[in-house]
């Protein structure tokens, strides 16, 4: 798996040609289409956690939210045709003001370009804030995006979901099976394997979670999102990843046109460092452009 942090993960215990477009950021990218032993408590828990795997899925943004902050790092692989881009992020969010921020790394031009700026991605409710956004913003100056505006409720729109989001799809989850212990980078993990209906997940989100969602639900070409989750002893989310289908040439058009191949994007968080401090303020009102943003 392309992605966050090298962390390896490493079973340690079983069951105990067509141009496909996406603006990302504002940027066009163009693509072609554990422990080694078992003690018997060990072994009780993990056929606990087994025999309820919806309900352990469904609480993990609950989870987060007492455990109240962390890293996270992030990476969006979108691929099409047997060709891929990665795009990836770091930084830090709080789960109780729902408020976070990333450093994004878009990937090399195409044509072979420089590699692009880091864009700064400051992520809350309802909005997201970027800094670098692109051409014919001001260096100092903030862009501001209304999610629920934005056709995929900005799952994939910022080249990151929203970690807070991520959880929160979860709640969706209609079919999981227990698939074992692992070790995610020297923490022992559960992981879960199933699918989450974004529309079931928007209706369950509280309700400041609500609107990008129901609007992701009408956006993406499928309601039914494929996800593996990994969950730690105190039932926090250390990773998931899921996967999202556009059609292709239309972002996040519903349904897409007759002939329109689907081109898969796989979103994936890794959070740790829990209680971490998370150093994100809001910009000023005077710090946010109000003009026209080149290329749109």
């Amino acid at each position: 798996m392309l992605g966050v942090g090298q962390a390896m993960v490493q079973q340690r215990r079983g069951r105990c040609g067509a141009t496909a477009a996406f603006v990302v950021s504002g940027v066009t990218v163009s693509m072609m289409l554990g422990s080694t032993g078992c003690s018997r408590d060990g072994a009780a828990a993990d056929d606990q956690r087994a025999a309820d795997p919806v309900d352990a899925v469904r609480a993990a943004a609950d989870g987060l939210v007492r455990a109240g902050s962390s890293k996270a790092r992030t990476s969006m692989e979108m691929a099409s045709g047997g060709t891929r881009v990665t795009i990836r992020g770091e930084g830090s969010y709080d789960f109780t003001r729902r408020l976070g921020r990333l450093e994004v790394l878009l990937p090399q031009d195409p044509a072979g370009a420089d590699e692009h700026r880091p864009i700064t991605e400051l992520l809350a409710p309802g909005a997201l804030y970027m800094k670098n956004r692109g051409a014919g913003v001001p260096a100092d100056k903030w862009v501001r995006i209304d999610t629920a505006t934005l056709s995929d409720g900005n799952l994939v729109t910022g080249g990151a979901t929203d970690p807070l989001a991520a959880a929160e799809l979860l709640r969706g989850a209609r079919k999981v099976t227990y698939e074992g212990t692992v070790d995610l980078a020297g923490t022992r993990v559960r992981h879960y394997r199933g699918t989450a209906e974004i529309g079931r997940a928007a209706r369950l989100a509280p309700e400041h979670g609500q609107r990008p969602l129901q609007a992701a639900a009408k956006g993406f070409a499928t309601d039914v999102v494929p996800f593996d989750a990994y969950l730690d002893d105190e039932g926090r989310l250390r990773k998931v990843r899921h996967r999202f289908s556009f059609a292709n040439g239309t972002g996040t058009e519903q349904g897409g046109a007759a002939g329109q191949k689907a081109v898969e994007v796989a979103s994936t968080t890794l959070l740790y460092d829990f209680g971490a401090k998370v150093r994100a303020r809001l910009p000023e009102s005077g710090d946010i452009f109000a003009g026209k943003i080149a290329g749109q």
